[in-house]
């Protein structure tokens, strides 16, 4: 009998000892937040705080966004304002919050050849690329950063085309390790950028203009899916990505002294 009550005893001690198991949810977000080191700051707080283990799909915004229509995660954070719109209108996630910005800046080899230093806007920056028809690493791979370079050229007038112009179909990191190897042009975040390694002979060449305001945004999916969509918990992420923990958290994340986001939650529509 004694041995009994020590072996329920000890168990019961072993269950106060252990760690509680966190409650898990799916969250599809863009190369650039795992890119530039931000999740791996955010992500150990997260669960501290609030007991949720967030698993990430790492993928453009395109396909962030695809995931949550078909209810594969709780919620994607993204940045292409006009999709996200589009997402919500279509019944796939009940509102956008905005959590933090940067902006977008043109990477391109030391030399310059096509004379970017100087443009006076985003727009004149890509005309001088295609016309020294220099070589461009695009994207290609309809994330939010491959939205944004798009839209660029539409606003210069032009449909970028010929061999100078090389889609790659990758995430940021892998489109910057390319651009390194060939010395070429490439349109970056500037967080991915900052965290970048193997920068070789580029440098950042311009930023500035406002059209390259860099805007990431929290959507949960839809309930209305189905119960096996954690609303509760993606609820209680949001509530969390907009407190002042976060803002601490995301303002106080730098590089080399450089600030890689800026929280600006709390907007919502």
């Amino acid at each position: 009998m004694k041995m009994k009550r020590w072996i329920t005893g000890a168990f019961a001690a072993l269950l106060l000892a252990a760690p509680a198991m966190a409650d898990e949810m799916k969250m599809a977000v863009t190369t650039s937040f795992e890119n530039s080191g931000l999740a791996e700051v955010l992500l150990p707080a997260i669960r501290q705080d609030t007991g949720i283990e967030v698993q990430l799909l790492v993928v453009g915004t395109g396909q962030a966004l695809k995931l949550g229509a078909a209810g594969d995660v709780d919620a994607v954070l993204v940045h292409a304002r006009k999709a996200e719109e589009k997402f919500i209108a279509q019944g796939h996630a009940t509102h956008r919050t905005e959590i933090m910005y940067n902006d977008f800046v043109f990477i391109g080899p030391a030399s310059d050849p096509a004379g970017v230093v100087g443009s006076q806007s985003a727009a004149d920056a890509l005309r001088a690329i295609a016309a020294a028809r220099a070589d461009f690493i695009s994207r290609g791979d309809d994330s939010g950063t491959d939205k944004k370079e798009k839209s660029l050229w539409t606003a210069a007038g032009m449909t970028p085309e010929g061999t100078w112009y090389k889609p790659v179909g990758a995430g940021m990191g892998k489109a910057l390790n390319v651009a390194a190897g060939m010395g070429a042009y490439i349109m970056s975040d500037r967080a991915t950028w900052l965290k970048f390694a193997n920068k070789g002979k580029l440098k950042l060449l311009y930023a500035g203009d406002p059209a390259l305001f860099n805007q990431y945004a929290y959507l949960p999916v839809n309930p209305a899916k189905g119960d096996y969509i954690k609303a509760d918990l993606a609820r209680e992420l949001e509530r969390w990505l907009v407190s002042d923990r976060a803002k601490e958290i995301i303002n106080g994340y730098r590089l080399n002294g450089e600030r890689l986001f800026t929280f600006n939650a709390g907007q919502s529509g």
